[in-house]
């Protein structure tokens, strides 16, 4: 990228051109990420404060809340400021900054969820081994491989990014600085770019879906054999809430990286982007963790504190 990288600016088009639209929108969306926020850290701070919740399930489930106040804060306060403001102008060195940190913390949620779901295999099938497999060490091996490997990850696609050239100005279809949407603008060939987000995105959709369905299945296989029928729907109402926000998760985010000709499906591809950029940071902590009981058991005692 030449020196005059400094100069090049983006226009973000935003949700919405339409200004009768922009505030609800704006208190709408504001709503989502401050519900998001609070719930997120509620369930960190019960988490941290709470010796009965100092186990390797909600170390997991902790971390996913960080991941998730994360994730929604680098694209969400942005979207906000765009809808209160007529020009949604962004560098971009700050657009490649926001794909880098949008790209880590996706990915690392999305192999955050295989290891919880492993984790959940572990106690449903190995009970009598769980405190040996997933012990402390196990859990924060798991996590630290998971941030290492998303930040290479993350780093590879931002690198590649800044051989690129674009024009001085150009707009993107899109609330939030994404790959396809930037390589989209790009004056120079992206083939490169383009390969790498098809072939890596490929390996790593194949091999986190496995990790992450795999043990659902045996779970599933595990609870038909469970011998009340009222054990077994409790059980499913759990799974299949886990699975729906998995499978929401991921069949919204390969849209819109795996859609052929992409430019010409703007609106779903920003209606999808909702969905994994807002919506799902605020569903995780209540499918995961409000409807576990043990949690709703400590928020009652903290509040009979409070």
């Amino acid at each position: 990228m030449d020196n005059q990288t400094t100069e090049y600016m983006l226009v973000l088009t935003g949700l919405s051109d339409n200004p009768s639209l922009q505030l609800p929108l704006f208190q709408l969306f504001f709503l989502i990420y401050l519900m998001t926020l609070t719930v997120n850290l509620l369930i960190l701070l019960l988490i941290i404060t709470d010796s009965h919740l100092h186990s390797s399930m909600y170390f997991l489930l902790g971390t996913l809340a960080c991941l998730d106040m994360g994730y929604s804060s680098v694209t969400v306060p942005r979207m906000l400021y765009d809808l209160l403001t007529s020009k949604r102008i962004i560098s971009l060195q700050a657009c490649i900054t926001q794909i880098f940190f949008f790209v880590f913390l996706a990915i690392s949620e999305m192999c955050l969820l295989s290891v919880m779901s492993y984790d959940r295999y572990i106690a449903i099938c190995r009970p009598l081994h769980y405190m040996r497999i997933m012990n402390w060490k196990a859990c924060i091996q798991f996590v630290l491989i998971v941030l290492v490997f998303s930040a290479m990850y993350s780093l590879m696609h931002t690198l590649a990014l800044t051989k690129l050239s674009f024009y001085k100005s150009d707009s993107l279809q899109t609330f939030f600085c994404d790959l396809p949407q930037l390589l989209q603008v790009s004056s120079s060939d992206a083939f490169i770019n383009e390969m790498l987000i098809f072939v890596l995105g490929t390996l790593l959709a194949v091999v986190i879906s496995f990790a992450t369905f795999y043990p659902y299945i045996t779970i599933i296989i595990t609870v038909l054999k469970m011998a009340t029928i009222n054990m077994r729907s409790k059980a499913f109402s759990t799974l299949f809430s886990h699975l729906t926000v998995v499978v929401i998760f991921y069949s919204t985010l390969f849209f819109n990286y795996y859609s052929p000709d992409a430019k010409y499906h703007v609106i779903e591809d920003k209606v999808t982007s909702v969905f994994y950029t807002v919506l799902i940071p605020l569903l995780n902590p209540l499918i995961y963790s409000l409807r576990n009981q043990e949690l709703k058991t400590s928020l009652r005692r903290a509040l009979h504190r409070l």
